[in-house]
């Protein structure tokens, strides 16, 4: 497959070709100029971003050809990002190097090849990144297994790839800077999966394989530099620090506790373990930040939310107008019980422009959805009438989380919505800012006179009727 993209690669027409070359011949010894550019098929946004560290340093507008590029008077070597939203994916530079690469929107990480110098250790991280996509696609079957075969399964698959790794590094000849990446990408896959092991073979097959681990299973955990600031925001480090975390903040005796208390003990442990581990401040907030968005994404208790944000405030150090939990912590002070709906401006189908706070004072269900979860739209729907039948008295607003308001008045035409007001929000980053919003299922529940009575249920809570 992989010889068929690059002879596709071949037909990436004369124009982008001889754009390299001339990029070559303006490298000079003492500057750092680069290029990037490429060719997206099938964009899903008008825009590629390149970002260092989450952080947007340039975007360019796709042409009417699907191609783009940017040139880099100055560009420090290192790992990057490159964006047409949702997607994205990782670009190392070197000084100098002059990088294209073809995409198919549709098919984002499969169709991604690069081109011109500095294109074979990219391709290299692509090749890695893939392998360590197919084997995630078929370990949850070798989680089953008792430890002697697991260990045979995982040390062989890592076998196979550190010699893919060493044949590419001795034939590249990369820099030790690029190597610390290709390194954390052959090596952080492999811990994950170690990491993983006793908490899935235990939720799959009943048994607790703890003592039956080898004396030595974690000792590559002494190997590893927690305090490396390049890593921060490269996905096999995050991930295996996650994965670790998980395992290693566990609490194993929990019987008499409920599953939200068990997760907040969990997520706080996660948080002093990580304060305790990781002494590098940049590393430590992208972690600690880490831990804390996929918290607040699956807790909705405000009690539990204000106790964990508390210990977080406390490790953390990352106070920029940026950090999204801090935004996250202040939507949550201002949606306690008897606060005033942060005021939000929405849509509606006639394109009319709507304020919250011109909802009627009644008792107030608002549910969210999206076209992009159908079984969810259909399901909170169905819901939200049968509720309507047995509460006459309140009234039911469904916002859509889209952008495209056509595509929103089109899938509004085929579903049964009568009686249900139909909103749509027009900017998510501010919906995420005043009413918390993390995921689709939040329903947030107001009273006679509009003010919160709990912003933080889900319609499809078993308890949830008795919010009404």
């Amino acid at each position: 497959m992989y010889s068929t993209k690059r002879n596709t690669l071949l037909l990436f027409t004369s124009s982008i070709v001889a754009l390299l070359c001339s990029c070559n011949k303006e490298f000079k010894s003492d500057n750092y100029t680069a290029y990037f550019g490429g060719e997206v098929t099938n964009p899903t946004n008008p825009y590629v971003l390149f970002c260092k560290d989450a952080e947007v340093i340039d975007s360019v507008k796709i042409d009417a050809n699907n191609r783009f590029f940017i040139k880099f008077d100055s560009l420090a070597p290192g790992l990057y990002t490159f964006k047409n939203e949702p997607e994205f994916q990782s670009v190392y530079f070197d000084k100098n190097d002059s990088i294209m690469v073809r995409i198919n929107a549709r098919d984002f990480d499969n169709s991604i090849i690069f081109c011109g110098r500095g294109d074979q250790k990219n391709n290299f991280l692509m090749e890695m990144y893939m392998k360590n996509e197919d084997d995630r696609s078929k370990i949850f079957d070798v989680f089953d297994y008792d430890v002697a075969a697991f260990t045979k399964n995982i040390d062989s698959s890592y076998a196979s790839k550190k010699k893919f790794y060493a044949t590419k590094k001795e034939a590249i000849k990369w820099s030790e800077d690029f190597d610390t990446y290709a390194q954390a990408a052959l090596n952080f896959h492999h811990y994950s999966k170690k990491e993983i092991y006793p908490m899935a073979h235990q939720m799959r097959t009943g048994e607790d394989v703890l003592e039956k681990l080898p004396k030595n299973y974690y000792d590559y955990r002494k190997d590893i530099n927690y305090n490396d600031v390049r890593l921060s925001n490269y996905a096999p480090f995050v991930t295996y620090l996650s994965h670790m975390l998980n395992n290693v903040a566990a609490i194993h005796y929990h019987n008499h506790y409920t599953p939200v208390d068990m997760a907040l003990r969990t997520n706080i442990n996660k948080l002093n373990i990580a304060d305790t581990l990781i002494k590098n401040k940049t590393v430590k907030n992208t972690i600690l930040n880490n831990i804390a968005f996929t918290y607040l994404l699956e807790d909705q208790n405000m009690v539990n939310n204000q106790i964990f944000l508390e210990t977080y405030h406390k490790y953390s150090t990352d106070r920029s107008k940026k950090n999204e939990i801090l935004k996250i912590g202040n939507a949550i002070q201002l949606l306690k019980i008897g606060n005033e709906l942060p005021k939000m401006e929405l849509v509606d189908r006639h394109d009319k422009l709507i304020s919250s706070d011109d909802f009627t004072k009644k008792k107030t269900v608002i549910f969210l959805w999206t076209d992009n979860l159908s079984s969810h739209m259909m399901a909170a729907h169905k819901k939200v009438m049968t509720l309507q039948a047995k509460y006459p008295d309140y009234q039911f607003i469904g916002i859509n989380l889209d952008k495209d308001q056509g595509k929103w008045k089109t899938q509004l035409s085929k579903l049964n919505s009568e009686g249900i007001i139909e909103l749509r929000c027009t900017n998510f980053e501010d919906l995420k800012a005043n009413w918390a919003i993390m995921k689709v299922h939040r329903t947030i529940v107001l009273d006679s006179n509009g003010k919160i009575k709990n912003a933080f249920t889900n319609l499809f809570d078993v308890n949830f009727e008795k919010e009404l």
